[in-house]
């Protein structure tokens, strides 16, 4: 069975590397071998998928996730009401800094939120009024008292 995105057909063999690179990424010399070997391809044919997944946008970035708290660092919820007419501008200098981890557009007044991770506490301050700077647009910070994370594997 294969399944057409608007296009590529992605199989049976990219939806198990698909599933692979989520879970089980190896941390190795030449990961996309032991991927390959996984679900019975070779490197070479790993590294065309992955770029044809990537290059269609399924696949967003293949990079560590790394607990910041872990390593000291801060973490934010910060909104913004932000006009229509606004929006592309402030979210492009929001997402030019580099601890916004990633934003997205409610229907409320606040209608612009994202996330903020900074190395000190000051340093979260800091950047935020960096930003409120350059977009000219009040922010309001919501640190985060309590981390959920909800591991999320999208089973292809």
């Amino acid at each position: 069975m294969s399944t057409t995105n608007s296009s590529i057909t992605i199989d049976e063999i990219d939806r198990a590397l698909l599933n692979e690179v989520q879970s089980a990424f190896p941390v190795e010399s030449h990961p996309f071998r032991i991927l390959g070997a996984r679900v019975g391809i070779s490197e070479q044919e790993t590294l065309s998928r992955v770029d044809k997944l990537r290059q269609a946008g399924i696949i967003r970035r293949i990079g560590a996730s790394i607990n910041s708290r872990a390593l000291g660092f801060v973490s934010t919820l910060v909104t913004a009401t932000v006009p229509a007419d606004q929006l592309e501008d402030f979210v492009s200098v929001i997402n030019s800094f580099p601890g916004v981890t990633h934003n997205y557009l409610r229907k409320h007044h606040y209608n612009v939120w994202f996330t903020l991770i900074a190395p000190s506490e000051q340093e979260k301050k800091t950047i935020i009024y960096q930003m409120i700077d350059k977009t000219g647009v009040e922010l309001h910070d919501f640190p985060a008292n309590r981390i959920f994370k909800i591991r999320v594997d999208f089973k292809f």
